[in-house]
């Protein structure tokens, strides 16, 4: 989608905001200024607008969620005045990007259409309404929960998660509430409104679908098709369109064509000679070739990259694999979980994307999942995965329900389907359509069946609507009908030998030593939960004292027995905290080494897995979560983790079975691992070769057992080494660690194997020296071991604020030393930050 055309006329100021049919619970205070309407932003919600008025607090505040609920079951109404003159244009067009959700708008007391979709835009001409002088324009909207629950009732309940009926509207899943978001499904102009008026042609829309192709001699050509749509305003006369495309340098390729008398469509082709191609993060740069659609009275203009993708899940040996190809080359994903990065989406700027995409970006993450029970996500967004190589995949909104498939349902599905395939089909950052999240799964393992009788759940939208729309509009990109899935009639969905997995039984009842069962080919979801920042917990939670199983923490825990499943979860790992700030230390840290594992686990079974996109990368409000950065933008321990988890040349020491076992397991059947091996991963453009120093030694540095390696490592590949009998024969499990090492430079991390966990581990309580110098707003915390130092991390947080440390979760062995920089650090003591440095160690 290119910016808003300069026909268009914003119609955002003077808007106010009354209460058309107020909530029977809602705040007797209330009634009074929203009978005579508060003032409204636009874009803008219902919540904030209430915010800003002084009737409610903040939503995200303690428990005023649950004061607010009456806002959910409120009907609103947005209205506003403009002038307006007749500037003799053909057409006078409302268009309205983005309306939330069920809604009635009128003109001058002239009912203009009616909307139920919050995933797409409406478009009315509005010239039989219009006056002279004063125009009111009033937006009307249904209060969303119990527009839910009469759908229900009228039309039947359809199986869902979570306490509302979300799944009855085409309104974003998670306003309703999840087991990590706030509850605050409201009502609002979320996108841009305002009048377009125009004479001729207008551009309706351009889907600018890319190809590649080799030249002769060496090199490529890019090949753009541009499927331009255009509008009349009067008239049946032929229409001249001329393509220009304009490379990084300046160069120019163009080609022209016509929409014939009585059409409303054109493909014109064009050739871009020795292309520069597109590529993710890691691979190489990232191109990008300006479009212009020109007619002789509007135009359009965008940018495309040139490549290609391509998803490979033909069967092989081992079942299917699910294998993203970026201009022909293997794409190993390193991924996460995207959800609307604040529960209000008007208050995510480009700004704030911009620093979501650097958390993602400084963790080697070349992908990210934008989830299905969100949006589709913003130009902005794909703005910045254009320009930065982050490759997304693109879930369309169906998330862990089932839905109507009425003939109603279907068409608003079709629109906003039709609408977003082609406003992002320009984007090369966009690698895969994915039809739902979990819905698929849960046909078959949430006994859906008998509670749907025989009303269709969904499915004819991800086997027939989506692929037909997707064949039409963009045959470009792969498409997934769900995750997970499994790409083969009568396979179970969430098999691990085919496609894609979800892991949630780690987390909700299973111990994480759990993930080294699976052996999943790409996993799409997995994760593990932990409270964010200090500073973001005890801002919003007021609980005296503040406890785990305090009322405004759990409001803060939207997981089912969340608290009791971190309980659990450190349990056999880490000792049990003795205070609320160790509480909260442990947790992070338990999390932290969670996902680890899980991660270095799957990427150690390179090439059988070929990506890992965790659970979640970010938060929508103040939450105990899943997030690896929490929503003050506090980057957790976990993230430090994960960061190095996902570095691009891993080093990772694993149980092994030998082939000898393998070839002697009974037939279907995982033989026992019987030896340690060093698992390298070198997911880079370069061959590695190299010497790896494999010891056995004391938590005090005392070698036990040493031997050297020579390794050498493909690139984008992955080798192994079995770790000699003595180095990985454990003496004293409980006081010795093996480590593997090699060169500085080498771009791989030390690996580290224990035989015991933390809490039985004989580790130095007080294990380090630490000197803190400032500089200005920065301080320097030098860190020396005198014994092994497990997880040191400096929790800035708690001293400032916005005090933000550059790396963290840094394991030393006796005698080594390390730096941490803390940021923004407000001027305090540099004593405090050498203070706020915890360590796995000191839990004991």
């Amino acid at each position: 989608m290119t910016d808003l055309p300069s026909t268009f006329r914003a119609l955002h100021e003077g808007w106010t905001l009354t209460a058309s049919g107020l909530a029977a619970d809602a705040p007797e205070a209330v009634a009074v200024p929203l009978a005579a309407g508060i003032p409204a932003a636009v874009p803008g919600e219902a919540h904030l607008d209430l915010v800003r008025a002084g009737l409610i607090a903040d939503p995200f505040d303690g428990d005023n969620e649950t004061a607010q609920q009456w806002i959910g079951d409120t009907a609103w109404r947005f209205s506003t005045e403009f002038d307006w003159t007749d500037d003799g244009s053909a057409r006078h067009d409302l268009v309205a990007h983005g309306l939330d959700t069920v809604a009635v708008v009128s003109l001058n007391g002239i009912e203009i259409g009616r909307t139920e979709n919050q995933h797409r835009g409406y478009r009315w001409d509005v010239r039989r309404a219009l006056r002279e002088g004063a125009n009111t324009l009033t937006v009307e909207f249904a209060a969303p929960v119990p527009e839910t629950e009469a759908r229900a009732e009228r039309d039947g309940a359809l199986p869902r998660v979570n306490h509302h009926e979300y799944n009855q509207i085409r309104k974003m899943a998670c306003s309703f509430g999840w087991d990590w978001g706030i509850d605050v499904a409201g009502a609002g102009i979320w996108k841009p409104i305002g009048l377009e008026s125009w004479t001729g042609v207008r551009v309706a829309a351009v889907r600018p679908l890319v190809d590649v192709v080799e030249r002769v001699g060496g090199g490529h050509d890019g090949v753009l098709t541009a499927h331009v749509d255009i509008e009349r305003a009067q008239g049946d006369a032929p229409v001249p369109v001329t393509i220009t495309v304009t490379g990084p340098d300046g160069g120019t390729s163009q080609a022209t064509g016509t929409v014939a008398p009585g059409a409303s469509s054109t493909t014109v082709e064009v050739r871009v000679p020795d292309v520069r191609r597109w590529w993710p993060v890691g691979y190489g740069d990232q191109p990008l070739y300006g479009v212009a659609v020109a007619t002789a009275d509007a135009a359009w203009n965008g940018r495309v990259g040139f490549r290609t993708v391509a998803l490979d899940t033909a069967p092989d040996a081992a079942g299917a694999p699910f294998l993203l190809q970026v201009n022909g080359e293997r794409v190993l994903v390193r991924g996460a979980n995207w959800i609307p990065d604040h529960a209000f989406l008007t208050e995510i700027d480009a700004d704030r994307y911009a620093r979501r995409f650097a958390d993602a970006l400084d963790a080697n993450m070349n992908l990210l999942r934008v989830w299905g029970g969100g949006i589709y996500e913003s130009e902005a967004f794909y703005d910045l995965a254009d320009e930065r190589g982050l490759l997304v995949w693109q879930d369309f909104p169906f998330a862990c329900a089932a839905y109507s498939e009425d003939a109603h349902t279907r068409s608003e599905v079709e629109a906003e389907v039709r609408e977003n395939v082609t406003r992002l089909s320009a984007h090369p950052s966009l690698v895969l359509w994915n039809g739902n999240n979990e819905n698929t799964w849960g046909s078959v393992d949430w006994e859906w069946a008998h509670r749907v009788d025989e009303r269709g759940w969904g499915d004819a939208y991800y086997s027939e609507v989506l692929p037909g729309l997707l064949a039409e509009l963009d045959p470009t990109r792969p498409y997934s009908p769900a995750s997970p899935y499994s790409f083969g009639d009568y396979r179970h969905p969430n098999d691990e030998r085919y496609g894609t997995m979800h892991i949630w039984d780690v987390w909700n009842r299973e111990d994480y030593t759990k993930y080294a069962e699976y052996k999943p080919r790409f996993l799409s979801e997995f994760g593990f939960q932990a409270p964010p920042a200090w500073s973001t917990l005890a801002a919003v939670v007021h609980d005296e004292p503040l406890d785990p199983f305090g009322p405004q923490m759990l409001v803060h825990q939207k997981a089912n027995l969340g608290n009791a499943k971190l309980e659990r979860g450190w349990k056999g790992h880490l000792p049990h905290p003795q205070s609320i700030q160790d509480w909260h230390w442990t947790t992070q840290l338990n999390q932290a080494h969670a996902i680890r594992f899980g991660v270095e686990h799957c990427r150690s079974l390179t090439p059988h897995n070929t990506g890992t996109i965790m659970w979640q990368l970010n938060d929508n409000w103040p939450v105990v979560s899943w997030a690896a950065v929490d929503f003050n933008e506090h980057r957790k321990p976990m993230w430090h983790a994960l960061r190095d988890a996902y570095a691009p040349r891993l080093a990772t020491l694993q149980p092994r079975a030998s082939q000898e076992a393998q070839a002697n397991a009974w037939e279907g059947t995982e033989p026992a691992p019987d030896h340690l091996a060093l698992v390298l991963v070198n997911d880079t453009g370069e061959d590695y070769a190299g010497a790896f120093t494999l010891t056995r030694e004391t938590f005090d540095g005392i070698v036990l057992a040493q031997t050297v390696v020579e390794v050498s490592v493909p690139a984008r590949g992955s080798a192994q080494v079995a770790v000699p009998a003595d180095v990985a024969a454990f003496g004293d499990p409980a006081a010795e660690a093996i480590v593997a090492v090699t060169a500085p430079g080498s771009g791989f991390a030390p690996a580290f194997r224990y035989a015991a966990e933390v809490v039985d581990q004989h580790l130095d309580p007080k294990p380090l020296r630490i000197e803190a110098v400032g500089e200005g707003d920065t301080v320097l915390l030098r860190l020396t071991a005198t014994s092994l130092v497990r997880d040191a991390h400096c929790l800035a947080d708690t001293v400032h604020p916005t005090a933000r440390p550059d790396r963290g979760m840094v394991t030393l062995r006796a005698g080594e030393t390390a730096e941490i920089r803390v940021s923004a650090t407000g001027g305090a003591d540099p004593a405090a930050f050498a203070a706020a440095v915890r360590c796995a160690n000191d839990l004991l």
